[in-house]
């Protein structure tokens, strides 16, 4: 079989149900971005740093496909497709709770960076940011589910979370904003 199959030469795709829609429609976008922070979460499971976090990040990547297919349905999830529900956000707020354990109080804004892994974690969740944006856009259009956007939303903190825990495993010093007036620029 080849990958390549011509019918999106014109601008067009197919969605779930075999419509068909142009590639900047906001159904499209939607899905479309969830596809790149999926990308942005298999990116993080090179980083050494994050491997005690290998069953979330997979986890984590199930549940984009699962809203992606949600999303690319017209007709909402139908029976039996696989979906997230309320369950799958409380599993992620327990995660980060978990993440936050050993993590000093957060009393400042920190800029993204510091290591790979952390820069990578805070990539990603500008990524999922994003995704909620589009996800939202598409729901003033069409109702989608509750649960999906509050997965959205809380794996955003998640992330933010993650890039902490990867400073602190990894001895990185987080950079605090505003910067102190002493920093020497």
């Amino acid at each position: 079989m080849r990958i390549y199959t011509r019918t999106g030469d014109g601008g067009e795709t197919s969605l779930f149900d075999g419509s068909r829609v142009h590639k900047d429609d906001a159904r499209i976008e939607a899905y479309g971005t969830i596809d790149e922070l999926n990308a942005f979460m298999g990116a993080l499971l090179d980083h050494p740093t994050l491997a005690p976090q290998q069953e979330y990040l997979r986890n984590i990547q199930d549940h984009l496909f699962r809203i992606g297919g949600m999303f690319a349905d017209p007709n909402g999830p139908r029976e039996g497709q696989p979906k997230v529900d309320a369950s799958d956000v409380e599993r992620l707020e327990h995660w980060i709770d978990g993440l936050e354990q050993d993590l000093p109080p957060l009393r400042h804004f920190v800029l993204p960076g510091g290591s790979p892994a952390v820069s990578a974690c805070h990539l990603a969740r500008t990524v999922c940011r994003r995704s909620e944006r589009r996800a939202v856009a598409l729901d003033r259009l069409v109702v989608q589910s509750a649960d999906a956007m509050r997965y959205l939303n809380r794996l955003s903190d998640a992330l933010f979370t993650l890039g902490r825990w990867a400073a602190h495993s990894e001895g990185t010093v987080e950079e605090k904003w505003p910067r102190d007036k002493n920093s020497g620029s």
